[in-house]
């Protein structure tokens, strides 16, 4: 008999371990939710955690926020917010005779938009330009935003009193969605022993330079998905548009977001190829939110994304 030696996957260095491994030391349990938001940014896309309150969604956004080195800043969205509280207003300086730009809180590279769904959808479309075009449009001139820039807004549970749905256009902004979900028993055990984690948060020193990340995020767009990974994303895609469980399938769109988000999810991994494993481990995450379920008017179910998986075969 002929030994048969399989080809190895050629691996790259893994600069973010650190990260995962710092903010899991503060969002305890949640390993999978965590590395899922640092492939979102590595992705170069905007984050949303929609959970109940308490569970750690702002935390978790302030961690990355220090780990990462990027300038943070935190928008309380509530009913009366407008969207120049967002983007900044001009003022009048009348010893200068001129107006004058007041940056608003959208000017930073990680921005927390808490608890998006208690705006008004007016002013929750004042972070869609930001999204979209990394820019804001403030009385006709455009101003840009800092490299990089990253969003993640939390999001209470549409059941819950004061919220408003968020419109589709802004929902397809989020390259991911995610759920952290209660602790599991020795996690939580360990936060009550401990007295919360949010003190510790404050406490974290960058483990890289925010400089570095663009740099990271183009090596993740280098990772190599091949014809058959591309045919397997296709008919992921091309597989949802017939699924009744779905009142329409993904977009063109939200196919190029599963292909940058598996690239990020394996580049992570250290190697510099996409597997199918990839792209089913992140395809809920970009999907759920995109997908609206047959029955009733909520986003598609879990299950009915384990369905859509199973329902395609791997190349």
């Amino acid at each position: 008999m002929f030994a048969v030696t399989l080809p190895t996957l050629a691996t790259r260095p893994r600069p973010l371990d650190p990260v995962l491994a710092a903010a899991g030391h503060i969002i305890l349990g949640k390993d999978r939710e965590i590395r899922q938001a640092v492939a979102c940014l590595l992705a170069g896309g905007h984050l949303l955690i929609e959970d109940l309150p308490g569970v750690g969604k702002t935390t978790l956004a302030h961690a990355l926020a220090r780990l990462l080195g990027l300038a943070f800043s935190r928008i309380q969205f509530t009913s009366d917010l407008l969207p120049a509280d967002i983007s900044g207003v001009s003022i009048y300086e009348r010893q200068r005779g001129e107006f004058r730009f007041l940056p608003g809180p959208v000017f930073s590279q990680l921005v927390l938009a808490d608890e998006i769904n208690r705006a008004t959808p007016k002013t929750q479309s004042a972070l869609l330009e930001a999204m979209e075009e990394r820019q804001v449009t403030v009385e006709g001139e455009t101003r840009p935003l800092p490299e990089p820039f990253f969003v993640i807004a939390t999001q209470n549970p549409s059941h819950q009193i004061g919220t408003f749905p968020l419109p589709e256009s802004q929902l397809d902004r989020f390259l991911m969605r995610i759920e952290l979900g209660y602790p599991d028993r020795n996690a939580e055990r360990a936060l009550l022993t401990a007295g919360g984690q949010r003190a510790l948060a404050d406490q974290l020193a960058p483990l890289i330079a925010a400089r570095d990340l663009p740099a990271l995020q183009r090596e993740v767009t280098t990772v190599h998905a091949a014809e058959p990974l591309i045919d397997y994303v296709q008919s992921l895609v091309e597989a949802s548009r017939r699924d009744p469980a779905f009142q329409h399938g993904l977009s063109p769109r939200a196919g190029l977001a599963l292909l940058a988000a598996a690239r990020a999810w394996a580049w992570l991994d250290g190697r510099d190829m996409v597997l199918p494993d990839d792209i089913q481990a992140v395809l809920p995450a970009v999907a759920r939110h995109r997908l609206r379920a047959t029955q009733g008017t909520g986003m598609a179910r879990a299950e009915d994304i384990a369905a859509l998986i199973r329902a395609v075969a791997i190349p």
